[in-house]
Formats: C-alpha cells, structure tokens, sequence
C-alpha cells in the first residue's frame, strides 16, 4: 500500500500535478467508528504530497464539512484544476444533514497553497435546476433508487474553446430499468465560476457511472468510472461477466458521442480496486483506487500501489498484467 493512515480509512482519491510534485487528495474518516460503511457520513479529506505517486507526504486534513451550510452533511468526491485566475480551483460533492432523498450538489473552494481551502461564498455552483434539469432524475422518494444522485465532479479546460467543461455522477428519469438509468452528467462555464447545466453526455448501461475522470490520449477520449457488479443493466449482464471495478467509455471528443468499452477495464468480485485514477507519469500512464475488499473479504481503506495502464490496437486501455502478477 503507498497511500494509508493507521487510524483512518482512505478510499476516493484524486490529484494534479504542481509543476514539482503530485499533490493526492482523498476522502478519509477515522477506523474508530467500526464499520467502514459509517465512513461516508464521517468524512473529511486528506492531502498528502509525492513525486513519485509511492512515497508520499502526509499534511493532514484540508476541507471538512460546513458548519451549517447547505454542505454540513458530508463533502465528497471532488476534484481540483488551476484557473485562469492564478488559484488552486476544488470542485467537490456536498450533502446536508436530515435530508431524506440524500441530494447532492456540487461546491467550490479555491486555494493559493493546495492545502487551505477557502468555500466561494457559501460554495453552492450548481445543482438540478434550470432548463435542463428535467433530463435529470431529480426526485427519488419514491424509493427506486438510493439517493439523488449529483457527485463527483470532474473538471477540465474546454478543448474546443474558451471555458470549462464539468461532468459527473447523475441519474436520469423516465427509465424503466434502474439499472440503465445511470448518466455521466455534464455542465459549462465561461470562467470556471458560473456553471450551466447541461444534458448528460452519456447515460444506461449501469445504475451509477461513479468517480467520472475525462481525458485524451492520442487522439482518443476517454471517460474513467467505477460501478459495482449489482448495478449492471440487464444487458450488459449478458455482455460481460459481473465485476466490480473500474472501467471507461471512449469518446470521439469531450462531449461525445461516446460507448461503453468493450471487456472490462480493471475489475474483481468481490472487488479489490474502486473509484480509480488514471494519471500520466513521464514514464506513462497509470491508475491508483483505493483497496476495496483486495483479500475478498475485509475492507482494505487505503490506497493501492500504481499499476501501469497501456493502450492496445483499437485504443482500448489495458492494466498492465506484469504489475498486477507481481502483488
């Protein structure tokens, strides 16, 4: 394991490159509360410093949950980008307390150090309202699915032009499978400040496309996710064998048109590695996940060593074996 904390459960984690070191952040909560799944309600995030992503830095806790805001709840998966402004830039997931359909929005925070993290007023950019948002599964109370699913925000520069582009974990409605309502949803901005809501750039195939991450490489675009083997549409139950994991759609640009990648990009049952990274080294790409269950039966909470990730004839991506053999 190169990312752990003795009294601490680590699982989402995400990074950016300085100039000079990687900085990772991740979600964590303190190993005293028993049972792991009581982590998600007891978060705060980490920041630890590398330049070789395997030995790291630990500098303690950098962003928690309001005090009584509209994020006082948990602050989740999220991640960061240098603006045009000079500023560290954090996008990130927040719910608040007593909220029985577990909504949740995205924030903003920004820095000048990667580490003190101050909200944008009170943080609040974006959530399901306005035109587009009835192409959004915005009301679960009727109990077809487990929460109101607006997450994990992942932000890059337009490509195409001037701006920003954000995707994330959504839902839409109207769908007679639950398990082929997931979406990767999307938004825009002219600065990185003001967000508009955009129609989701893919949606079916699983319930929930977790932990989106965006990317080119060598002309192909790629979108990294993680999904479990329980929320499978029942088509792509016939396509592939039930995993949990990570896997990717390959795209024709950012906003598509994209298709779920043929296989299965990293996955296990029970699953060992979830809500993976894909980073681009010097040396090349490789992808970090935090252990889930890896003995197949207790849950790890830290974050596994790199494996290198290649890309074969027809631009699939492949985790390669030589590392995975050695473990």
């Amino acid at each position: 394991m190169v990312l752990a904390l003795k009294d601490q459960y680590v699982w989402d984690s995400w990074y950016v490159h300085d100039g000079e070191k990687y900085h990772g952040y991740y979600l964590k909560a303190p190993r005293s509360i028993g049972d792991p799944e009581l982590r998600h309600f007891n978060v705060s995030y980490g920041h630890a410093t590398s330049t070789d992503l395997v030995n790291w830095d630990h500098l303690g806790t950098c962003f928690a949950p309001s005090d009584d805001g509209w994020d006082n709840y948990t602050t989740w998966t999220g991640s960061v980008v240098r603006g045009d402004d000079g500023l560290w830039h954090l996008y990130y997931t927040g719910t608040r307390k007593n909220d029985p359909q577990l909504r949740q929005k995205i924030g903003h925070a920004t820095s000048t150090d990667l580490h003190n993290w101050e909200r944008v007023g009170d943080g609040l950019i974006l959530d399901l309202v306005g035109p587009n948002a009835p192409h959004y599964e915005a009301d679960v109370s009727n109990g077809e699915w487990h929460d109101r699913a607006m997450r994990d925000p992942w932000v890059m520069r337009d490509p195409d032009g001037d701006g920003w582009l954000m995707y994330f974990t959504a839902r839409v409605p109207g769908v007679a499978e639950a398990n082929d309502a997931g979406c990767i949803g999307f938004a825009t901005s002219p600065d990185g400040y003001d967000w508009a809501l955009q129609p989701p750039v893919f949606t079916g195939g699983f319930g929930q496309l977790e932990v989106p991450q965006v990317f080119e490489k060598n002309g192909i675009w790629y979108c990294l996710f993680c999904t479990a083997a329980h929320h499978f549409s029942k088509e792509q139950t016939a396509l592939r064998p039930l995993v949990s994991g990570n896997h990717y759609l390959i795209g024709e640009g950012p906003r598509g048109p994209w298709r779920i990648a043929p296989g299965f990009l990293d996955g296990s049952l029970p699953c060992s590695r979830y809500a993976a990274r894909i980073v681009d080294t010097d040396e090349g790409m490789v992808i970090l996940g935090f252990a889930d269950h890896p003995d197949g039966e207790t849950f790890g909470g830290y974050i596994m060593d790199p494996d290198p990730v290649e890309i074969v004839a027809g631009g699939e991506l492949v985790v390669s074996p030589q590392r995975q053999a050695a473990e």
